[in-house]
């Protein structure tokens, strides 16, 4: 799962995130990564980040690597109330839910551009072709937000219709696609208005998919 950039719970920079030692660096890594890349980071940022010595680190991860596997799963946990705890998730229609989900994506798109980006994509773009460990931990991130969210746009295909062919994973990967581009188009301005430019015109594509129902806030 991913979110999004998910939910930007992190730490500010040189601030100690709470919990266990294992909690605070897997909360590290969140952080520095998102802000220079996987490559970039280095243990001893990460244990700088996380107020914990590299005896800590090296108590609980064997490598950075190991690091970057968990994290990539706690990531994936902390994407789990966008379906089941937040408001939208209540709402009867399912297109309703499904724009209600891009709303939310699209409120998160402010402050500086390491604060809402996705863990995920940030590392995958670096490690995909170095490790392995981590590529299929991404990829399994990825797999379930879309897992998770083509539920409710099946039930909308069900409800709405649909062009021939296409079905709710196939939508659910589509906006995952629109939200991580709209994340790399940000850093490239360091600006979070163009990834919001994006995720308003998928809200307005997926209302055309069907046929102009539901109701939305953000396009």
């Amino acid at each position: 799962m991913t979110t999004t950039q998910s939910p930007s719970d992190s730490a500010p920079a040189g601030r100690t995130p709470r919990g266990s030692a294992r909690d605070k660096l897997i909360a590290a890594a969140h952080q520095e990564v998102r802000r220079q890349g996987y490559a970039a980071t280095t243990v001893e940022q990460i244990c700088a980040a996380a107020g914990v010595t590299k005896g800590a680190f090296f108590h609980h991860f064997e490598s950075k690597e190991a690091l970057a596997v968990a994290a990539a799963e706690a990531w994936t946990e902390r994407a789990r109330p966008m379906f089941e705890m937040l408001p939208h998730t209540r709402l009867q229609d399912p297109l309703d839910r499904l724009l209600g989900h891009i709303d939310f994506r699209f409120s998160l798109l402010h402050g500086p551009v390491d604060g809402f980006t996705c863990f995920i994509g940030t590392m995958v773009q670096d490690a995909y072709a170095t490790s392995e460990p981590i590529r299929l931990a991404c990829e399994a991130s990825i797999a379930a937000y879309c897992d998770a969210l083509a539920p409710d746009i099946d039930a909308a295909i069900a409800a709405y219709g649909a062009p021939d062919g296409m079905t709710g994973l196939d939508l659910a990967r589509h906006i995952q696609s629109v939200l991580q581009g709209g994340f790399v188009l940000a850093k490239t301005t360091n600006d979070p208005a163009i990834a919001r430019e994006s995720v308003a015109h998928l809200t307005r594509y997926v209302r055309m998919l069907f046929g102009g129902g539901g109701r939305s806030v953000a396009g």
